[in-house]
């Protein structure tokens, strides 16, 4: 029996998205559940499972143009469409759940997205928790691409580029998890011009997070990590000084924690802050 609910999300332009909706009888809490640039709510079932299994409703949109969206691929038009989406997402999850506020929760691109959102958007948030975030990437398109990327953006904003993770072993050290990826049909592999300038834009709005008032905040790193810069973001985050900001590292991982063999405290790791914020 499926523990999760499929939803349509009606967007503001009226794309129709795909959602998965984890429902609470009483919830002690409330979570909107952001995935990275590649990956869709498939890929974070486990941790989701445990969400609700402590209590928490959740909600896990497919980002517009991936995962189970077939319409647009790998497109948004600017950074503010896809904020406005999270807002948008974030009102029906409490409109499900009847709660006044949520847990904003993203996962590497999708942490990006949460923080945007945050500095956009802060009413409402009870905590931000940040997946290995993309605030600082470490892997990027080559200069050659950007430079195509922005002539695109002069008339043809919707022409696609390679995302330049395609090599599983980036995410996960399992071999298992690493064949999910890799023959993943739902998985994203390319994105248009208008998208990854929506992304470079999303990373400058990221930079006012000084200026937006402070939530608790729990990071979670990964000190193998070859898609973002760990110690820089490490930096920025901590530099914030917010109270109740945690700190959460593991010294053998790579990037994507619901994969590796210490899931489950990974897991616990995210209730446990949850439950004290």
């Amino acid at each position: 029996m499926l523990k999760y609910e499929e939803m349509e999300l009606r967007l503001s332009d009226g794309y129709r998205a795909y959602g998965r909706y984890w429902p609470v009888d009483q919830p002690r809490g409330a979570v909107l559940y952001l995935h990275g640039i590649q990956s869709h709510a498939g890929w974070y079932e486990s941790s989701a499972t445990a969400l609700q299994q402590a209590g928490y409703a959740v909600l896990q949109p497919d980002r517009r143009g991936c995962g189970r969206n077939p319409s647009a691929r790998g497109h948004a038009e600017n950074h503010q469409q896809l904020i406005a989406d999270v807002q948008l997402t974030a009102t029906e999850l409490l409109r499900r759940c009847g709660l006044s506020n949520y847990h904003l929760l993203g996962i590497s691109w999708g942490g990006k997205l949460a923080a945007a959102s945050y500095v956009s958007h802060p009413q409402w948030v009870k905590s931000l928790t940040l997946v290995v975030p993309g605030l600082f990437p470490q892997i990027d398109l080559p200069a050659s691409e950007k430079f195509k990327v922005g002539l695109a953006m002069l008339g043809h904003p919707d022409k696609h580029f390679d995302i330049p993770l395609n090599d599983p072993e980036l995410f996960t050290s399992v071999p298992h998890w690493q064949d999910f990826i890799r023959d993943d049909p739902l998985a994203l592999r390319q994105c248009t011009a208008a998208f990854f300038l929506a992304g470079r834009r999303m990373e400058n709005l990221v930079r006012k997070l000084p200026t937006v008032p402070p939530t608790p905040l729990h990071l979670l790193l990964a000190e193998q990590d070859r898609i973002i810069d760990t110690p820089r973001t490490a930096e920025f985050i901590t530099g914030l000084h917010w109270p109740g900001t945690r700190l959460t590292r593991y010294d053998t991982a790579p990037h994507t924690f619901e994969f590796e063999p210490f899931a489950n405290n990974y897991f616990q790791a995210l209730i446990q802050f949850l439950n004290e914020s």
